[in-house]
């Protein structure tokens, strides 16, 4: 059984920085793509950032341009998100997605989220 545990949020002041880390763990062969998406009380889930193995392809949602940045560590089968200035809109439960290759085919997978708050 493969999972995905996220960490590293909490509460942060506006114009902080927090880095969530989301841990792949388990049998599988490869993880493809992964990235990050949020929900806020009462939206819709958002992408956030996405990113393909290498590295390559990296993509971010306009409301996060310049402020996060997102990377992988392959060996470790670990994504980041290094998330810099927040504001108030960016308090939402944050989840890791990642797809997986096993020896039953491609598995889209979720962590169970970790809860950023951006606040005074």
């Amino acid at each position: 059984q493969v999972q995905l545990m996220e960490s590293g949020g909490g509460l942060v002041q506006p114009g902080g920085s927090l880095r969530l880390s989301c841990l792949a763990s388990g049998s599988f062969l490869i993880i493809n793509d992964m990235g990050w998406y949020r929900q806020a009380p009462g939206k819709e889930r958002e992408l956030v950032a996405h990113i393909s193995y290498y590295g390559s392809n990296v993509d971010y949602a306009d409301s996060v341009k310049g402020r996060f940045t997102i990377s992988r560590d392959n060996a470790a089968n670990t994504v980041y998100l290094q998330m810099n200035n927040l504001k108030p809109e960016d308090t939402a439960v944050y989840y890791c997605n990642a797809r997986v290759l096993m020896t039953g085919g491609n598995v889209e997978l979720w962590g169970r989220g970790t809860l950023v708050t951006v606040s005074s």
